[in-house]
């Protein structure tokens, strides 16, 4: 009986093994302030919901429309992100197709990455699995810790990330719709950069929740006849 119920845990493991991380488990290093004296620097929670299509919706948006100039997102395809988050597919290519004019393609950078690492030194990263390598929170907290400094070639420095070399790309964002709007609409953007590092996870807890129910249910004729076997050994 203990080995049937230790076989129930394994698909509890694989089924809700978490996707993302929380602050609790990142660091977003430490920040100096103006006497010199050094402070560690929480990471914000990124608020995750992948089951608010609204808020995935509003995150694709932006990231197309700020993010996807440099950065490509090659592992996912705009059909499965239009299926996905309910985005009918003529708005998709509409609006937010501006790398490609087939819906079955991957997500690309406009500019080539060979002519960004000839300008830059590096090309940027791939951003289809960096809420996974990184944290949600981190991704998050990065995105809103910039600040000015006249010092780097873009005039601004970062505080979780030091000597940054990207610009703060959604600094027209910003302004555009002040603190509190800028940074639900960064949470927006996270939430669907975390969809993007796995966009089954909806799909594997709704049937994970259907194998824990099943086994639950299995639960009882097995202990009923476990019981039958047994009651006339002393």
């Amino acid at each position: 009986m203990k080995k049937y119920l230790l076989s129930l845990a394994l698909p509890c493991a694989l089924f809700f093994t978490p996707g993302v991380s929380h602050a609790a488990e990142v660091e977003c290093g430490s920040k100096t302030d103006a006497k010199g004296v050094v402070h560690a620097y929480e990471c914000s929670e990124a608020p995750i919901d992948l089951s608010n299509k609204a808020s995935l919706q509003n995150g694709a948006r932006i990231f197309m429309s700020y993010c996807i100039g440099c950065h490509s997102a090659k592992y996912v395809r705009y059909e499965r992100i239009s299926t996905d988050l309910g985005i009918p597919p003529e708005l998709m290519q509409k609006y937010m197709m501006f790398t490609s004019d087939k819906i079955g393609d991957q997500v690309n950078a406009k500019i080539d990455a060979k002519m960004q690492k000839k300008w830059f030194g590096n090309a940027p990263p791939d951003l289809s699995l960096e809420t996974r390598l990184r944290s949600p929170d981190w991704v998050y907290t990065y995105l809103l810790s910039f600040y000015e400094d006249p010092k780097r070639p873009w005039g601004v420095n970062n505080t979780v990330f030091k000597d940054v070399a990207m610009p703060h790309v959604l600094y027209s964002m910003q302004q555009e719709l002040g603190d509190d709007d800028f940074k639900a609409g960064v949470g927006d953007l996270v939430n669907f950069m975390s969809y993007m590092g796995e966009p089954i996870q909806q799909d594997r807890k709704f049937y994970g929740s259907l194998v824990l129910a099943f086994l639950a249910l299995l639960l009882i004729p097995v202990y009923l006849l476990n019981k039958e076997f047994w009651k006339d050994v002393k």
